[in-house]
């Protein structure tokens, strides 16, 4: 059970003397809880036996009055002990998960799917906040005001009854056993269906444009009403047997009433017992009831919490396979790839093979390459997005793995191929990589990249908001806002990855004429279909199969007439055709 919550063993340490103060509080609510009987069971007797005054017949309500004060007082205070505890347990632990997944590698993302995840951060940790919350109260009242409870009776009242009335009970705790497993392993299973729901939910809102244009809403919602329906069995799965268990509990913890009834009446009768002492024995079996459901609905609880951090701790037992080191700083940054060689985790045929390239520290270097050829992979690893055999890629004449992986990343401004955009303004979008906006900053990237015009148009200029992954803007507006949020952050290598194709000819030419200021300041690696985009470079990379098959300049690499050629003779036809059109 300890092993399970390693987890979250030092927020537990640390917040222990809250929970240690709450479960003092909450015993003193129970204690109190045990007078109130008392003061019933004296004040009947005090009818019976003709003792009872009027002159202090106000002492009994205001003694339960008192006792009534304590008692909410009490359960404020074990409330904010307790429960609030487990709200900031929650918060504590999210963050932590939270942090933990962006510190893994791109491959981690690769295998879990976001409906999954969002699962975890949301009804995983739920789950655990109540087994530290109301689990916590519902245990202490099932073990202290039991105990305490069943004490009362059986010294204070009559032993042999106590006895007769808690024959039944034992069977709750069967009960209980017994139901435990089954709830933790149909829990699982809820957690695992509402994940399949949330990531087809997930994938449906993100893909609408798709679903739409494709004319397949019916087809999306069918399969949505299948995720939905096991959805639905599972949880009434669950929902049955708690249906099942908390009835039969509270089937049993009625016998003992009427256990009393029929023998506790026969001793009152008899002259054993008093009114009174019974009429308390009846209010303790009351009280009693709640502790014995307890037992019932802490086993649910704990089972749910269990069950959950044990998915949790999946993923915080998770490791990048990224080394990460933070021993080295740059000297400069010439790139140099030597004899490189990469399969995706899982694969068998390799991606990337026997590269061997250089790029000095302020040149530009241009990619290009079939679709799937390996082009995207070269910077992905260059980023560190992928962990890579040592002695294969340099900066600065030193192993990249001998580098942090942040402060790697942070020599690069790397505008990617799907041009993610968050849910937030132009503006911020751009300044991206600084807490503080610099206004001016974001003016001049925007003009640089072409965008400026286009975004005061917009009825709130740069504040405009963006919706999901900028479905609000086009493909090549998308492409140049991720250009001006590169160029902001100012790196010491810019990388393009295929950034231009949703560019016209005529922006594109105007962009590259603003660019190559920005490229004479710094590394550039451009990968890009086009040979428009690249014939200015200082040198092109041609892959194909994953392999460097030509290498040079734009003039150099004519001379060669091999696939640069050729693709670069089609390129011309098509653009004469296209005027002609």
């Amino acid at each position: 059970m300890l092993y399970t919550f390693r987890h979250i063993l030092g927020f537990l340490k640390e917040k222990k003397s809250k929970y240690i103060y709450g479960i003092i509080v909450l015993i003193v609510v129970d204690a109190l809880q045990l007078i109130t009987p008392q003061i019933m069971r004296s004040f009947t007797n005090a009818i019976t036996d003709s003792t009872l005054a009027a002159n202090n017949l106000w002492v009994y309500p205001a003694l339960i009055l008192v006792v009534a004060v304590g008692i909410a007082i009490s359960r404020y205070l074990w409330r904010i002990l307790i429960m609030l505890t487990s709200r900031e347990l929650e918060y504590w632990l999210r963050n932590k998960l939270f942090k933990h997944i962006e510190s893994l590698s791109q491959n981690f993302f690769n295998k879990n799917k976001t409906g999954d995840l969002m699962a975890h951060a949301t009804n995983d940790l739920n789950a655990i906040g109540a087994a530290f919350g109301i689990g916590i109260v519902m245990f202490v009242d099932a073990v202290f005001l039991t105990l305490m409870t069943i004490i009362i009776m059986a010294i204070n009242l009559n032993f042999k009854l106590t006895l007769i009335a808690l024959l039944p009970m034992p069977f709750i705790a069967l009960s209980v056993g017994f139901f435990g497993k089954i709830i933790q392993s149909r829990f699982k299973s809820v957690q695992e269906f509402f994940s399949n729901m949330s990531e087809k939910v997930q994938e449906s809102f993100s893909g609408i444009r798709v679903i739409k244009s494709f004319h397949q809403e019916n087809k999306n919602l069918e399969d949505f009403n299948i995720s939905n329906m096991s959805n639905l069995k599972s949880n009434m799965k669950l929902v049955k047997l708690y249906g099942a268990m908390h009835p039969l509990i509270t089937l049993i913890s009625t016998m003992s009433l009427l256990i009393i009834l029929a023998y506790g009446s026969k001793l009152v009768i008899q002259g054993i017992m008093t009114l009174g002492d019974f009429v308390a024995f009846i209010s303790y079996i009351e009280i009693l009831t709640w502790p014995m459901m307890a037992i019932g609905f802490v086993v649910n609880v704990l089972q749910r919490g269990i069950a959950s951090m044990k998915r949790i701790n999946i993923l915080l037992d998770s490791t990048s396979e990224i080394i990460d080191k933070n021993t080295e700083n740059f000297d400069n940054i010439d790139i140099e790839f030597k004899n490189l060689f990469f399969s995706y985790p899982n694969t068998v045929n390799p991606v990337l093979k026997n590269i061997n390239l250089k790029i000095p520290c302020g040149t530009s270097l241009g990619i290009l390459g079939r679709t799937g050829s390996g082009k995207t992979t070269l910077v992905n690893l260059l980023t560190r997005l992928y962990q890579v055999d040592p002695g294969m890629i340099y900066i600065g004449n030193k192993d990249i793995l001998s580098y942090s992986s942040e402060k790697t990343r942070n020599l690069f401004g790397v505008v990617p191929q799907d041009n993610f955009l968050f849910s937030s303004s132009i503006e911020e979008n751009i300044a991206f990589s600084d807490q503080a906006i610099d206004k001016q900053r974001i003016i001049e990237t925007s003009r640089i990249s072409q965008i400026e015009n286009e975004i005061l148009n917009f009825p709130n200029g740069f504040q405009t908001l963006l919706g999901e992954r900028g479905i609000n803007l086009s493909g090549g507006q998308k492409q140049r806002i991720s250009i001006a949020r590169a160029l902001y952050k100012n790196p010491k290598i810019l990388v393009l990855d295929d950034s231009l194709s949703a560019v016209d000819t005529d922006t594109e030419e105007r962009l590259l004429k603003y660019l190559n200021g920005e490229l004479t300041s710094r590394t550039a690696i451009i990968i890009s279909h086009r040979i428009s985009t690249l014939k200015n470079l200082d040198a092109i990379a041609v892959i194909d199969d994953g392999e460097i098959i030509e290498y040079g300049n734009h003039l150099e690499l004519l001379e060669i007439k091999g696939l640069y050629y050729s693709i670069y003779e089609k390129q011309l036809i098509e653009a004469v055709l296209s005027k002609e059109a």
